[in-house]
């Protein structure tokens, strides 16, 4: 297995988790310092819901994928690479607002949490362990359906993927562990800007990918139309336009190290205009978002009193 397929998914992984990890810290916190640690047990049964509803969202999208491929046997060569398309479009959307919202929100996501949490509180019996239990789902099962969305718009990465998965839970498990049960200073603003950045040039291979399914779907409707129009066998690609390079020869992406930088770079051996295009748009449009939402934002200035006259 080479290591440098599942770093994408562990990248993924570690920065959810490490985001569903903070609710959980701050609520175990903020628990424990109104005395009522008591309701914990509604912490870990939010936690280990959240993750079995993760891996049930991963089972569902395998059996519907399975199901629409075998049910339309004689239209898979079509419809495997939309539902790719579909998928990893879904993925762009979701992992690049998170992207940008979190980056946003971070600031403010202690208070927000608090305040939620104060407002569960406030119920009695069950009823506050029922709202500790919903906070922490819904910020789990969050996070794990983005990171079950990432893993299965790359599919071809097999066990190492799954590997990449579990080394980046771990991870993200030890820094929650770190920060909030041993007191482990870490600067956790500066972990997520790396970690954004990293974030936002995989997603933007995921746009590379989009191209290619989209192209392979055209391709297959091309070869199964009753009147083909041959203008995907008079060049290279259907949708794409001309091909810029290939250095397959020189530095494969199905080898180390181009396979490291197609996992974290987005690079391919064989690129298109049509995808070269929709990579540098992705990237500088949602990387000017989110290297503006890093910008402190500006306080606005208290009106001084001035003495009437």
């Amino acid at each position: 297995m080479d290591i440098s397929a599942a770093l994408p998914t562990f990248v993924i992984t570690l920065r959810e988790g490490v985001e569903a990890a903070l609710v959980v810290g701050i609520v175990l916190a903020c628990l424990q310092k109104s005395g009522k640690s008591y309701l914990n047990t509604w912490v870990y049964l939010g936690i280990l819901a959240g993750l079995v509803g993760s891996v049930l969202t991963g089972f569902l999208l395998n059996w519907t994928l399975n199901w629409v491929t075998v049910s339309n046997a004689t239209f898979e060569p079509i419809i495997e690479p939309l539902l790719k398309s579909g998928l990893c479009l879904t993925a762009i959307v979701m992992l690049s607002w998170m992207l940008i919202w979190m980056t946003q929100q971070a600031r403010s996501l202690k208070s927000e949490i608090e305040g939620s949490l104060i407002s569960a509180l406030q119920k009695n019996g069950k009823s506050a362990g029922w709202g500790v239990f919903m906070l922490i789902l819904i910020a789990v099962l969050r996070e794990g359906f983005e990171t079950v969305l990432f893993i299965f718009t790359n599919l071809q990465q097999g066990t190492a993927g799954s590997v990449g998965a579990i080394a980046g839970l771990i991870g993200a498990t030890g820094i929650g562990f770190g920060l909030f049960k041993f007191g482990v200073r870490i600067n956790i603003r500066r972990f997520f800007q790396v970690m954004g950045i990293f974030l936002l040039l995989i997603v933007s291979g995921l746009v590379v990918s989009v191209c290619k399914n989209l192209d392979a779907a055209a391709f297959a409707w091309e070869q199964m139309a009753i009147s083909p129009t041959n203008l995907c066998f008079a060049q290279d690609s259907c949708l794409l336009g001309p091909q810029l390079w290939d250095t397959s020869r020189v530095l494969s992406d199905h080898q180390f190290p181009g396979l490291l930088f197609k996992a974290l770079l987005g690079y391919r051996d064989q690129i298109y205009l049509g995808q070269a295009v929709a990579y540098g748009t992705f990237l500088f449009s949602v990387g000017t978002l989110y290297l503006r939402s890093l910008q402190p934002q500006a306080v606005a200035p208290t009106p001084s009193k001035t003495t009437a006259l």
